[in-house]
């Protein structure tokens, strides 16, 4: 039997927390990775789509959708990729959702710099 065991130091989790749009963008100033999304609704989401999209920091061309999901029956969604996603400086992480029902959500980026 083999065990795999990976040790992360000085991760970073951002928090946000409304009831209105989520509109939030995760720009550290150095190389970093992205780790995982948590997010948790008072209540079903509703309609509408869980964006998050690399908005890569050298030109839009290169820009690219990374994750959608339908919230209408979401309480709570976790999501890791297999694994961590790599950014260069000046990349962005933009996660959006209009929230048009107005849930209070949670959200959590977990991130670290490389």
């Amino acid at each position: 039997m083999t065990i795999t065991r990976r040790i992360i130091t000085d991760i970073s989790v951002e928090r946000e927390t409304g009831s209105s749009a989520i509109a939030k963008t995760l720009v550290p100033a150095a190389p970093w990775q992205f780790e995982e999304i948590r997010i948790h609704l008072s209540a079903a989401g509703g309609a509408d789509d869980l964006t998050m999209t690399i908005n890569h920091g050298t030109a839009a061309a290169y820009d690219v959708v990374i994750l959608t999901q339908d919230m209408t029956s979401v309480v709570d969604f976790v999501w890791a990729p297999d694994e961590p996603m790599k950014f260069a400086a000046g990349d962005e992480l933009d996660i959006a959702w209009a929230n048009a029902g107005g849930r209070t959500y949670g959200l959590e980026i977990v991130w670290q710099y490389r």
